[in-house]
C-alpha cells in the first residue's frame, strides 16, 4: 500500500509502470512489461475483468495532450479500439478500405452490391426489411459481444440455434451407406426420440443383464436403468416409439387421440448416422440461446461507427497502401478518391486480416512480416434466397433452426425473425464449396441441394438470390483466419506490438470467427497500449 495524505491507496499495475518508466526509461518500462505479461502468450489471448482505460491513469503532463493513433479496419476489432480509446481521451482516426463499418460482420439488403475479386458484381435484389447475415450471424449468451450490445444500446431478439421441426437428411456418399434412411429428411424431434430411445435400452438391458456389474453398485445399476427409462421413453425396457417422436396423424378433439408413427428399427437408426449430429447442440459456443441484433449483425458495427464518432473519425473508401514505423510514430499511407494521402500517428492498431496485410509494404521486423505469411483464409460463403412465401412455417411448421446435411451445402438456415410474415430469406448453404462456382452456377447447385429435402417449392418459389464468396472479398480473403499448425510462433509474435504498432483481430484469440475474438483481441491492445502511454508519458 502507498498512502496520500493519510489515505491508503492500492499500488496498481499501471501506477507501477509510470514509476518503472520515469525511473528506469524505455527499457526498463518494456522489461517490466513483458515480465508482468502485458506482451501476451496464447493462454492469456482473453482479457477478463477489462477496465476500460481512463485518463485519470495517466500523469497529468498527458492528460489533455490527445495521443493519437490510427486504427486500420472499421471492422470489430478496429471500431472497439477506438471506442474504448476514446473513452481516455485519444485522438483516433479509422482508415477503412470498404464503403461501410462491419469488415466481415456484414448484412446484405436490397441495394448492396457484392464485387469479387475476379470483378464479378452482384446487386441485392431483396425487398426491402429483407436481409441476411453474409458472415457472422449468431451470438452465445457467455460473449462479451452482448456486453457491447447492451452499452450501446443495439436491441437483440433470440436465434433459434436448434428447433424439433428442423431436418436431417444424408445421402448415400463417399462410399458410406446410410441404409434405408438415406434420402430422407427426418425431423429433429423424430431423430433425436428414436437414436435416445433405442440408445437409452441398450444401456437398460447391459444393467439389466449384469453386463456392468463390475462398473457399478447393484444401487447405480438400478439409477442407470431408471435414467435409460426416462431418457429413451421406455416400455418395459425397450424403445417402441412415442409421443416424442411427434405423431403422423396429431391429436384432436373428442377422442382423436392421434397416432403416432411406428418407429425404424435400431439399426435403421444407428446406420442413419442421425445420433452424430447431436454433439452440435452441446458446443460450448452453440448451446441455446442464441441470439443475434434486431434487424441484422451489422447494427453492432453501426452502432460502435456512431459511438467512434462517425465521419468525424472514420474515413472510408480509403485502403492503406504503405505503413512506417518510426522511432516516435507511425506513418500510414492511404488512398482516397484517387489521391495518396498520409497520416502521421503516435501509435498504429492494424486490424487488417493478415492475409491481406502481408502484401501491404511496410518497415515491420522480419519477424513480423514472416509470422503475417503463416495464417491463411478460411474457404467459405453463403448464399441468401429470398422465397415469396414462408413456406418452411406455412406448410413444415419450421419457425428458425438449421437444417443438417452431408450435402455440399453443409445446412439450410430457416430465418430467425419476421415470424409469420410473407416473404423471408433463408440461407441457403454455409460452405465452402461453392466459393469457385460462377455466381449463377451456386444459385442452380444450392437450389438443386434444397430440391431433395423440401421438394420443387424450393425452386418454384424463389424470387430472386445473393451470394458471397470470402476468398473473394478483396479485403477479407477468407470468411476467418486459419492458423497451420495451430497456435506457435508466428501466433506469439502478432500478440506483441512491433514498433508501434499493434495487431488486434479475433485471428488473435481462442474466438476464432466470433466477434466476441475480435472485441476481446480489441481490449487486450487496449490495455497493452494504455499502460505503455501511461508508464512513458512523464
Amino acid at each position: 500500500m502507498t498512502t496520500t495524505a493519510g489515505t491508503p491507496h492500492p499500488q496498481t499495475r499501471r501506477s507501477f509502470l509510470t514509476r518503472v518508466g520515469v525511473v528506469g526509461g524505455a527499457s526498463a518500462l518494456y522489461g517490466s512489461m513483458e515480465a508482468l505479461g502485458l506482451f501476451a502468450t496464447p493462454a492469456e489471448a482473453a482479457t477478463p475483468g477489462f477496465a476500460p482505460p481512463s485518463a485519470a491513469d495517466l500523469p497529468d503532463s498527458a492528460r489533455g495532450r490527445g495521443t493519437k493513433v490510427v486504427i486500420l479496419g472499421a471492422g470489430t476489432a478496429g471500431l472497439t479500439a477506438a471506442y474504448e480509446l476514446g473513452k481516455a481521451g485519444y485522438d483516433c482516426t479509422v482508415l477503412e478500405a470498404r464503403d461501410r463499418p462491419g469488415g466481415r460482420a456484414k448484412t446484405v439488403r436490397r441495394g448492396d452490391r457484392l464485387t469479387d475479386t475476379d470483378g464479378v458484381t452482384q446487386v441485392c435484389r431483396f425487398d426491402e426489411g429483407q436481409y441476411f447475415n453474409a458472415g457472422p450471424a449468431r451470438i452465445p449468451n457467455h460473449h462479451v459481444t452482448l456486453d457491447y450490445c447492451r452499452e450501446l444500446g443495439v436491441p437483440i431478439e433470440a436465434l433459434v440455434n436448434a428447433n424439433a421441426e428442423s431436418l436431417y437428411f444424408h445421402e448415400n456418399t463417399g462410399g458410406t451407406d446410410y441404409g434405408e434412411l438415406a434420402g430422407t429428411a427426418v425431423t429433429h424431434r423424430q431423430a433425436k426420440a428414436d437414436v435416445y430411445g433405442y440408445v437409452s435400452e441398450l444401456l437398460a438391458q447391459a444393467a439389466n443383464q449384469g453386463a456392468l456389474d463390475q462398473l457399478l453398485t447393484a444401487d447405480d445399476a438400478e439409477r442407470v436403468v431408471e435414467l435409460a427409462n426416462s431418457l429413451g421413453g421406455l416400455s418395459g425396457g425397450r424403445y417402441a416409439g412415442n409421443s416424442r417422436r411427434g405423431y403422423v396423424d396429431a391429436p384432436g378433439a373428442g377422442h382423436d387421440a392421434g397416432v403416432v408413427g411406428t418407429p425404424p428399427s435400431m439399426s435403421a437408426i444407428l446406420q442413419s448416422r442421425f445420433g452424430t449430429r447431436f454433439a452440435f447442440e452441446f458446443g460450448f459456443d452453440q448451446a441455446m440461446m442464441m441470439w443475434q441484433p434486431v434487424g441484422g449483425m451489422d447494427r453492432i458495427s453501426a452502432a460502435l461507427a456512431a459511438a467512434v464518432g462517425g465521419k468525424r473519425r472514420i474515413t472510408y473508401n480509403a485502403p492503406v497502401t504503405q505503413i512506417a514505423n518510426g522511432p516516435d510514430g507511425v506513418r500510414v499511407s492511404y488512398r482516397l478518391n484517387g489521391r495518396t494521402r498520409t497520416i502521421d500517428a503516435d501509435y498504429c492498431v492494424a486490424t487488417i486480416p493478415p492475409m491481406v496485410l502481408k502484401s501491404i509494404p511496410t518497415n515491420f521486423s522480419q519477424a513480423t512480416k514472416d509470422a503475417l505469411a503463416v495464417p491463411t483464409g478460411a474457404n467459405t460463403g453463403k448464399i441468401g434466397l429470398q422465397y415469396g412465401r414462408r413456406w418452411w412455417e406455412e406448410d413444415d411448421k419450421i419457425f428458425g433452426g438449421i437444417t443438417a446435411t452431408n450435402m455440399d451445402v453443409s445446412g439450410i438456415w430457416y430465418p430467425s425473425s419476421g415470424f409469420l410474415g410473407r416473404k423471408g430469406v433463408v440461407v441457403g448453404y454455409y460452405s465452402g464449396s461453392y466459393t469457385d462456382l460462377p455466381v449463377a452456377a451456386r444459385e442452380e447447385r444450392a437450389v438443386a441441394q434444397g430440391v431433395k429435402i423440401h421438394g420443387t417449392r424450393y425452386r418454384d418459389e424463389l424470387e430472386t438470390s445473393i451470394s458471397i464468396a470470402w476468398p473473394k472479398e478483396q479485403y477479407s480473403l477468407g470468411g476467418w483466419v486459419n492458423w497451420p499448425g495451430g497456435r506457435g510462433a508466428a501466433y506469439d509474435q502478432l500478440l506483441r506490438p512491433d514498433g508501434r504498432t499493434y495487431f488486434a483481430g479475433d485471428h488473435l484469440s481462442y474466438l476464432i470467427a466470433w466477434q466476441a475474438g475480435a472485441f476481446e483481441s480489441a481490449r487486450q491492445v487496449v490495455t497493452a497500449l494504455h499502460e505503455r502511454v501511461a508508464a512513458t508519458a512523464a
